[in-house]
């Protein structure tokens, strides 16, 4: 599978992700609306599948990841840092096939093209604590 087709997938989880926290529609429906919508063959609707349905499945368990770390209170984030901040704390937890910093990286660059001005330095100190926490033997591994 091409990287560019996970990004692409985490493109499409985010708005999906978004979708729910904004309008309260139901998740399997947001979720059969995107899959109609991708291309599969510059997709991976596979991936945005396991992700989306991950973490509409209990939201509120990837908060409480995450929710020590914030600098503020968590119904002041925006709602894009917001779903960010849940799309890659289920990353850190549940793939870990995928890197760490390329999770970070990731979440940055979808915070960057969706979220507040300065919003991505928010997420990337609050997203460097939760790989501490959650993938600490991968940051070791790496002399960190």
């Amino acid at each position: 599978m091409k990287p560019i087709m996970r990004h692409k997938a985490r493109f499409h989880a985010l708005q999906a992700l978004y979708q729910v926290l904004f309008t309260q529609d139901i998740a399997e429906t947001v979720i059969v609306q995107h899959v109609d919508e991708i291309n599969p063959d510059k997709v991976d609707v596979e991936y945005f599948r396991k992700l989306t349905v991950g973490i509409l499945n209990d939201p509120a368990q990837l908060d409480e990841k995450f929710k020590p770390f914030l600098t503020r209170a968590l119904s002041e984030l925006t709602p894009i840092e917001h779903c960010v901040l849940r799309l890659a704390t289920y990353e850190l937890l549940y793939c870990s096939e995928v890197p760490y910093k390329v999770v970070i990286n990731e979440a940055l660059e979808l915070n960057k093209a969706f979220g507040a001005q300065e919003g991505f330095k928010f997420v990337n100190g609050v997203l460097d604590k939760v790989a501490k926490q959650l993938r600490a033997s991968e940051l070791i591994d790496q002399g960190k």
